[in-house]
């Protein structure tokens, strides 16, 4: 019996031993931002979306998966990131209103909710009209009743269509500025005849439910091609423009050459 007792106290210690090491690990984590230009399908810059690199400072050149870092850190955590990265689009801001662009925030359904009682979030928000927050559509989101009331953020995106959980019924009940289509989705529906026409079928439905469909992943120039013969609104990828470094982000042209 004594040593049932130990080997469970042992194991115990082990995990917390494991659980604090995880959590120191994330802790030591550190973040940089950049940014991908969104183009309309007739070449005009629509709108940026932020992106996180993140990386350990025992390995700085290897990046860890946003989605993966996000999902590990704390709740109060993420708040104090989605801080973070709004005062540093606001410190752009002259060039949004200038440009007249939008710049869009990745989101996960708790932290939205989390977000409507930090004041200092809801602070920025009055500020920065031209902010979109993308709702990522692969991890748990929030009730449809809850999501439809959150007027405090503005238009809501809906990011990675394809690849989770959402479907036609969900976008009925929450009506998203505009829908992002994963470009796992949009590969697959391209491969055959029938799979284009569905895909063009695909998105005039969408159209219904928002003001507009953004395909992701564009990276040659046949898929470009295919994007702006569709009923698409926008697209992004790495043929139209790699992520850059918020440094530059005069330099991006507000019209495709």
């Amino acid at each position: 019996m004594k040593f049932k007792q130990i080997t469970h106290r042992l194991n115990t210690l082990e995990a917390s031993v494991e659980s604090l090491q995880e959590r120191r690990f994330w802790m030591q984590c550190q973040r940089q931002y950049t940014f991908q230009p969104i183009y309309k399908i007739d070449g005009r810059l629509m709108a940026i979306e932020l992106l996180t690199v993140v990386t350990h400072e025992d390995e700085p050149d290897v990046r860890i998966p946003p989605d993966r870092y996000f999902s590990s850190v704390t709740s109060r955590t993420r708040l104090m990131i989605i801080e973070e990265q709004l005062n540093l689009l606001r410190s752009w801001e002259s060039i949004f209103l200038g440009y007249d662009i939008l710049a869009s925030v990745n989101v996960d359904g708790p932290t939205l909710v989390a977000m409507k009682h930090h004041q200092p979030i809801l602070a920025l928000i009055n500020k920065m009209p031209w902010v979109r927050f993308e709702l990522v559509e692969h991890i748990t989101q929030p009730q449809a009743v809850t999501l439809a009331g959150m007027n405090e953020f503005g238009p809501l995106w809906l990011d990675d269509f394809g690849t989770g959980v959402a479907n036609f019924s969900a976008l009925s009940e929450v009506h998203y500025d505009y829908i992002k289509v994963a470009r796992d989705l949009f590969i697959m529906l391209r491969t055959s005849e029938e799979g284009r026409n569905l895909f063009t079928m695909l998105l005039q439905l969408m159209n219904r439910y928002c003001k507009g469909v953004i395909v992701e992943g564009v990276e040659t120039e046949d898929e470009w091609r295919d994007v702006q013969n569709s009923p698409a609104f926008a697209a992004q990828g790495y043929f139209l423009s790699r992520p850059f470094p918020f440094e530059q982000l005069e330099s991006v042209l507000t019209r495709l050459s």
